[in-house]
């Protein structure tokens, strides 16, 4: 099992705000709050490049805060040796099987599902699954949205693209261009998401365990993710979101598609509740 380990923290020269900002990080220090992740999966994907990029920034956010978050690496091979209950929340990038064996394994944290968009695994409402790439049915009716008002297109319905530049995506898109040399696709961004929204609420509500945060997260959760737009979780533990139409690669829309329903609409995208 490999470690990221927490960013170290920088001799500064102190003038004006900056030497106010280094005394803070250092009478913080002895007060150090350390949070641990876990990611499960491959890690030669771009999920977890974007877990990477938002445990960075998080660092950098915490080591004024007196927080450091941590990132270990777990391989499927050893999953049943580790004790789970050290991390305050887990990131899964693999398959549906075993994201659903996780969220029965682990019934008090936070499991974000960043890959799979099967339709099934939010039908089962696992209670502490979180799912924040869209599912295949969320695209299918943003490309059922764009295609009335653009009957001969030829779609694809994606929760990022690297031309997404409002509401500061031009920003992300550059902070992930310029740490991987490559663009930011949903993967990425879901990766990112999770942590950022975890990270995020370490900060404003001074939650450190696991339970705390899934609870917090399903019933509190405001998060706009340089999307422009508040999302929060169904029942069915999707992560309501703007999802963005591509042509041939070129990003050609939004959904909800504007003229066929709200543009603030989206649960006019996928299943909003679980079966009774």
């Amino acid at each position: 099992m490999l470690t990221i380990k927490r960013i170290s923290q920088k001799t500064v020269l102190c003038c004006g705000w900056f030497c106010l900002l280094s005394l803070l990080a250092f009478a913080s220090y002895a007060d150090q709050i350390n949070i641990k992740f876990a990611y499960i999966g491959n890690n030669d994907n771009s999920a977890f490049q974007g877990v990477s990029l938002g445990l960075n920034e998080a660092n950098l956010q915490g080591q004024f805060l007196g927080q450091a978050y941590e990132l270990d690496i777990i391989s499927l091979d050893n999953i049943n040796d580790v004790d789970l209950s050290a991390y305050i929340a887990l990131f899964v990038a693999t398959d549906s099987d075993t994201l659903s064996m996780l969220g029965q394994t682990a019934p008090g944290h936070p499991v974000f599902n960043l890959i799979a968009d099967d339709d099934t695994l939010r039908e089962d409402c696992l209670a502490n699954v979180l799912h924040i790439i869209p599912s295949q049915n969320m695209k299918n009716d943003a490309i059922g949205q764009w295609l009335k008002k653009h009957p001969d297109a030829r779609v694809e319905a994606a929760a990022w693209h690297p031309a997404f530049v409002k509401f500061a995506a031009r920003d992300l898109n550059k902070r992930f261009r310029k740490a991987f040399a490559q663009d930011m696709d949903s993967e990425a961004w879901a990766g990112w998401a999770a942590v950022r929204m975890t990270a995020d609420t370490v900060v404003r509500e001074s939650i450190t365990r696991p339970d705390e945060m899934l609870s917090y997260l399903k019933t509190n959760l405001s998060f706009d993710g340089q999307k422009g737009l508040a999302m929060n979780f169904r029942e069915t533990g999707q992560l309501r979101q703007i999802l963005l139409l591509v042509d041939s690669g070129k990003l050609v829309g939004e959904a909800p598609v504007r003229g066929v329903v709200k543009s603030d609409n989206v649960d006019s995208l996928g299943i909003t509740d679980c079966p009774k």
